[in-house]
């Protein structure tokens, strides 16, 4: 038996296991301390009452034998498809059809599942600082992987040189960890980028509904010329609460039919579909009431980020994001684990350190407003006692 040498490759741990390990070292020597953890992009808020309601009722209907169903549709259910194909005609003026449409457990697993359609000699462009399982996963299946460099210079919000080329392009936008977004501009700068290499974009849409400026857009498939070079995935997870229902949609466009037909002999092979109580959860997000009480919970979270930016604003530490997303990007002018330690071992409040997203994130913490109000008011009254003017 061989194994795949490309692990060795790999931190032995990943990031958010290793903030959680150090965590828990803490509280483990500390247990009366108040942690507030800002670190981690958990949501903490319950399931709207909708979502619940529809579960139930859809468990009610598989106790009978005329509402039964056990193997569902590889690419999921019509109804939630259609769902979404609805949403994104009335909310983004985009035409999407149903069958571009299919449902997955998780945006993760299906970002990484996608890499099963492509040789792995395709050299890849990957945004330093980003979430770092984009990294990883090819780095398991021994690609060659180039880096475009978001700084301060750029506001974090690399954009195309093609004095380099690449095959599999990955962007983020609202960007996971600096919260930044991309323009209609940018954005189509990236699109024709990728057509000259003949390209393929994996855009990354978990975040978009925390978007909040118009000019922003909030799929790539807003971007003319986008539907044949690119794939979105789009998450259930930061948006209606999904971290532990787990729910996704990718949408790969008629244009690429390929590799549309690839994806569904792909998913008919490795998974078994998303189960039915679970979509019909989904479901109910986009019905008049989960409208609403989706759009308070994602209200709830960005008023944290918000209060967060308030407080760093009087104490004058410099920070991105924040805005259109749930992530604040705060400069921490140091090494970001010593930082990390500082915050848990001073306040008591965990951040994620930036060198953990790329090189380019040393410098910098990445803050997550997914917590309890009442939280976050404590965590930001500890940050302005501790960095505010003696």
């Amino acid at each position: 038996m061989k194994l795949n040498q490309n692990f060795n490759n790999l931190d032995e741990n990943y990031l958010f296991s290793k903030v959680g390990q150090a965590v828990l070292r803490y509280r483990m020597q500390n247990p009366t301390a108040k942690i507030i953890n800002l670190g981690i992009g958990d949501v903490t808020l319950p399931l709207s009452a909708c979502v619940v309601e529809a579960g139930k009722k859809a468990l009610d209907e598989m106790q009978t034998p005329e509402g039964f169903r056990g193997y569902g549709p590889y690419e999921g259910y019509e109804f939630l498809r259609r769902e979404v194909s609805e949403y994104y005609r009335n909310h983004y003026k985009i035409d999407i059809d149903r069958d571009e449409i299919f449902i997955g457990s998780g945006a993760k697993e299906d970002m990484g599942g996608i890499l099963n359609l492509f040789a792995t000699d395709n050299k890849v462009l990957i945004p330093n600082p980003v979430y770092p399982a984009y990294l990883d996963v090819n780095m398991m299946d021994g690609r060659t992987v180039e880096f475009i460099c978001g700084t301060e210079d750029n506001n974090f919000l690399p954009m195309p040189d093609y004095r380099i080329t690449s095959e599999i392009i990955y962007l983020c936008s609202p960007n996971n960890p600096t919260g930044q977004v991309y323009d209609r501009e940018m954005l189509s700068a990236w699109v024709n980028y990728a057509i000259a290499n003949n390209a393929i974009i994996l855009f990354d849409a978990a975040y978009k509904s925390y978007i909040t400026e118009s000019d922003k857009p909030r799929s790539i498939f807003e971007i003319e010329g986008a539907r044949s070079c690119a794939i979105e995935f789009c998450s259930f997870s930061k948006t209606a609460g999904f971290t532990g229902v787990r729910c996704s949609y990718t949408i790969i466009p008629n244009e690429l039919m390929m590799l549309k037909k690839l994806w569904k002999r792909h998913l008919a092979t490795k998974t078994n579909g998303v189960s039915y109580i679970t979509q019909k959860m989904a479901q109910a997000i986009y019905l008049d009431k989960g409208i609403e009480e989706v759009d308070r919970q994602i209200k709830y979270y960005l008023e944290n980020a918000r209060l967060l930016r308030e407080a760093f604003d009087k104490i004058g530490m410099k920070y991105y994001g924040g805005v259109n997303a749930p992530y604040i990007w705060l400069k921490c002018g140091e090494d970001s684990w010593k930082f990390f330690d500082d915050m848990l071992y001073d306040i008591n409040v965990v951040v994620t350190p930036g060198i953990g997203f790329g090189t380019f994130g040393e410098g910098f913490v990445r803050i997550a407003t997914f917590g309890k109000r009442e939280d976050i008011i404590e965590a930001a009254k500890r940050i302005q006692k501790k960095f505010g003017k003696k």
